[in-house]
Parts: C-alpha cells; sequence; structure tokens
C-alpha cells in the first residue's frame, strides 16, 4: 500500500472508532440523563400515556385520571373536590409540574418507582398495561370536610392529629383552588395557573403548613409547660403572686389584660380566662434558655418537619427579657404554623409524648401489594405524664367551667371531655391589622383516650376587629372536626 492509501485508512480507521465511542458514550453514559431531560418529549409523552395512581383516604380514592382524544398526552389528572383536598394532595400539571404528595410519592403514582421494578417487569411478560401504584393517607374525609366548610369563605387553615399515633387527620387551607383545573397542558390550563399564582389572597398557599403566625394566647399552654416543669409554680391551683398590670423587664411599659381577675391569679385561673400578665412574667422567670428549651420539645426550631410534605419552621427566637416575655403570651417575635400547634396540642393529650405527625400511612402496587408502611413513632417526650395531666386539667376548665374562653368547643355527648385554649393574636406595624382568631383542642373518651387534636387558624380580614376572637371564631370550627373524628369511629 503506498503512503497516500495508508494515511487515507488510518484516517477512516480513527473516524469509525471515534463513531465508536460517541456510540458507546450516548448509550451507556449518557443514557441515563437523556432520557430523563426536561427537554426530551417522549418522557413527559410517556409519563402522561397511562393512568395515574390514585391518592385514598378511607380506602377510596379522591383522584382519577381522565383520557384525552387526540392528543400526544393521552391522560391528565382529575381531582374529586379539589378545593378541599388540594393542601393535602398539591397538585399534578401537564404544564407546570408536581407539589406536594403529587410530587414527592410521583414515582409510586407513575407507576416507575425502583421498587415497582418487579411488577412492570411481570405485566411486561404478560402484557398487560403499566399502571400506577397508590398512596393511602392517614386523612379522616369527615374531619376534612368538617374543617374546609368550617372555614366557608373566611382566610385560615386547620390541622387536626391523631395524639396517640402522629397520624394527620385533616389539614385545611382557604381560600383553596381546584387542582383539575389547571391539570392539562392547554392555553387555557397556563392561563388558569398564572391567574391563581397572581391572586392577591394567596389560593396556593397551605396555610396549615407553610404559613407562620403569631400563635396568640395559644401559646400559653406553652409557657405553663416550662413553668411547671422547671419549678417556677408549686401547683396549679396555688397564687402566682403577679402584680396587674405588669411591668415588662428593663423597661417602663406596662402589661395589662383583656378581661378577668388577674392580679396574683393561680395558673389554672389565668389560663381560663387568658391572663397576660401571670404568663408574661413565668416566661421572664422561666427565662429566655428555658423557654427556648421547651419549646423545642414541642417541636419548634425544627427546620426539616417533613410529613413528608415539608412545613415551614415554627421559631421561638433567643430575645432579649422584655421581647421573651412578650413571648410567653404569643405576642413577640415567636411564629407558629398551624400543624405546630397541634402538635403541641396532640402531646399534651398524649401524657405528654409527642408522636411524628405523618401523612402517608402506605404505598400500594397497582395489585394492591404494600411496597412501605409508616409505623408512628415518637419525636419526644415534651413534658411528664404529671405536667401534661395539669395542663390538661387547666385546658378543661377553659372549656367547661363558666366564664372559661373556650365554652364554644364544648361537645354534648356522653364522656366526651374537651380541653381547649382560645388565642386572639396582634400583628401589623402597631397592632393596626385585624388579629387573628386561633383555638387549640383536644377530645378525651370515657376511657381517657384521646383520637384527636386540633388547632384552628382564622384570618377573619371581613369581621369587625371587636368581634375577631378565639372562642368566637375558630373555636366552633375545633368543635366540629372533633365531633367528626369522634363519629367516624362509633
Amino acid at each position: 500500500m503506498n503512503k497516500p492509501l495508508r494515511r487515507i485508512a488510518i484516517f477512516c480507521g480513527l473516524l469509525v472508532l471515534a463513531l465508536l465511542v460517541r456510540a458507546n458514550w450516548l448509550q451507556y453514559v449518557q443514557a441515563d440523563a437523556l432520557a430523563t431531560h426536561k427537554e426530551n418529549r417522549r418522557v413527559a409523552i410517556e409519563r402522561y400515556a397511562t393512568p395515574r395512581g390514585d391518592i385514598i383516604v378511607d380506602g377510596k380514592a379522591i383522584t382519577g385520571s381522565v383520557a384525552i382524544e387526540g392528543a400526544d398526552y393521552k391522560f391528565k389528572r382529575t381531582w374529586k373536590n379539589g378545593e378541599m383536598w388540594a393542601p393535602v394532595t398539591g397538585y399534578s400539571s401537564q404544564i407546570v409540574g408536581a407539589t406536594q404528595l403529587e410530587n414527592l410519592e410521583d414515582g409510586i403514582l407513575t407507576g416507575n418507582d425502583d421498587r415497582l421494578f418487579f411488577r412492570n417487569t411481570l405485566d411486561m411478560i404478560t402484557g398487560r398495561t403499566k399502571e400506577g401504584g397508590s398512596v393511602v393517607t392517614t386523612l379522616n374525609a369527615a374531619a376534612q370536610r368538617a374543617a374546609f366548610e368550617g372555614l366557608g369563605d373566611k382566610k385560615g387553615a386547620v390541622a387536626a392529629i391523631d395524639p396517640k399515633t402522629g397520624a394527620i387527620l385533616a389539614l385545611a387551607s382557604t381560600p383553596s383552588y381546584d387542582p383539575s383545573s389547571f391539570a392539562g397542558i392547554s392555553q387555557k390550563d397556563s392561563e388558569t395557573f398564572s391567574k391563581l399564582e397572581k391572586d392577591k389572597d394567596k389560593p396556593m398557599l397551605n396555610r396549615a403548613l407553610r404559613e407562620t403566625y403569631p400563635p396568640g394566647s395559644t401559646f400559653k399552654v406553652v409557657t405553663a409547660a416550662a413553668a411547671l416543669e422547671n419549678g417556677i409554680v408549686d401547683g396549679i391551683d396555688k397564687a402566682t403572686k403577679t402584680p396587674d398590670p405588669y411591668q415588662l423587664p428593663g423597661t417602663r411599659t406596662d402589661l395589662t389584660n383583656q378581661h378577668g381577675k388577674c392580679e396574683n391569679a393561680t395558673l389554672r385561673e389565668a389560663l381560663k380566662v387568658s391572663c397576660n400578665t401571670v404568663f408574661a412574667k413565668l416566661s421572664d422567670s422561666v427565662t429566655n434558655e428555658k423557654m427556648i428549651e421547651q419549646a423545642e420539645k414541642f417541636g419548634f426550631n425544627e427546620a426539616q418537619l417533613d410529613i413528608p410534605v415539608r412545613a415551614a419552621e415554627s421559631v421561638y427566637p433567643e430575645d432579649n427579657a422584655p421581647q421573651n416575655a412578650l413571648d410567653g403570651i404569643g405576642q413577640g417575635s415567636n411564629r407558629s404554623t398551624p400543624l405546630q400547634m397541634a402538635m403541641v396540642t396532640a402531646a399534651i393529650a398524649n401524657d405528654g409524648e409527642l408522636m411524628k405527625p405523618y401523612m402517608v400511612d402506605q404505598l400500594r402496587a397497582s395489585n394492591l401489594d404494600v411496597i412501605e408502611s409508616h409505623d408512628p413513632e415518637p419525636l419526644s417526650q415534651a413534658v411528664s405524664p404529671e405536667t401534661a395531666q395539669k395542663l390538661q386539667e387547666m385546658m378543661e376548665t377553659v372549656v367547661n367551667d363558666p366564664g372559661g374562653t373556650g365554652g364554644a368547643a364544648k361537645i354534648n355527648a356522653e364522656g366526651v371531655t374537651v380541653g381547649g385554649k382560645t388565642g386572639t393574636a396582634q400583628h401589623g406595624v402597631d397592632n393596626k391589622e385585624l388579629p387573628y382568631a386561633w383555638f387549640i383542642s383536644y377530645a378525651k373518651l370515657s376511657d381517657g383516650s384521646s383520637p384527636v387534636a386540633v388547632a384552628v387558624v382564622v384570618e377573619d380580614g371581613s369581621a369587625n376587629r371587636g368581634e375577631i376572637s378565639g372562642g368566637g371564631l375558630a373555636a366552633p370550627i375545633a368543635k366540629n372536626v372533633m365531633e367528626a373524628v369522634i363519629n367516624s369511629k362509633k
């Protein structure tokens, strides 16, 4: 072979080698990245080629899928009572993606989870169409409906928990939205989503999990817990030696009370009529460091609380003495989600043990085989059983005694006892905004068990300022949720 031909042969050989290297690089090294690339339309077409698995409540699907004629994407997501369930499920949209359970459990719902490999392989061999699995929630449909309908056209949220297990029974947020309204990929879907995002009332904000509020007087149960646990008070029926008004430490500012006789009030009486002076003084006596310690035992300052949807961090901060005193009545720098205050109430109802809240009970394959099951797990011993029982006594006084602020939550059913605490949280510059109405409560049955703990917050911007109270606006909603849970267990 002459020299020019040899060069051509070598060059051609190098080209063939480069082609082989490139082909192998694409097929083996970049295969996964290309297969899942956001610009790979085949991925999306395959994703929507079959019906999506369902999210289950009380054994029934609250989601579904509908076929789309003549479209590349053959199926899109639907919801039953979408506005009611959106705070639980989130959305799954062909145009903007997915959130919450629809996103976190996407692999199960689409059937692409690695744990479904055997099921999918078997279906492929038998010629059966691949199906998505299902997500079985802990939600109680009656409780969710009571929460959603109770909030009505008000802004607000409800969180309800089973104190014994941590299972979330209700998670409502209003105003809400229907995820079905933008589940497709049309121009109308895009316009609907854009309109919801820009809505000043924030219907897509999950207020139960992702909004933090000043907890107001509901936080006084945490302050009472800290005072009892740290020996600041000897008992719940002994005078607290508190002046009225009470001068905030290190200042000339006097703190007063809205109502009730609060000078030297006992802890029980102070919670019953919601004395600001008593709990501010107790918070100062406990100290900021110990108040933080107690709040954290209830779940505050936890930045990674996943249920599995991540909740916003509820905060009890490092503060100076006057701010710490105000924190003790829920009107300082501390802030809480409704879920967090439901956790506080649940721990008290469960004799001091706080269970980790969770919303998914099981993950199942399309043939109903259980892939994963959740076991309840303790998060902390928030207070001792003795302290928890004292707090229960105090909270039951709030609801059952004449003059208590929580009478609207009382359930007139044989063997049912309710404990609660009202809260009216000021907010805005110089407290000029309309206050938030809070109520936390639990129901206890004749055998001493507690099937439900609830937290309700109402941002009632349409009410007159003087008519806004936790006992008036939030307590009736909590009562309806508790009754729904109790009745569903009969």
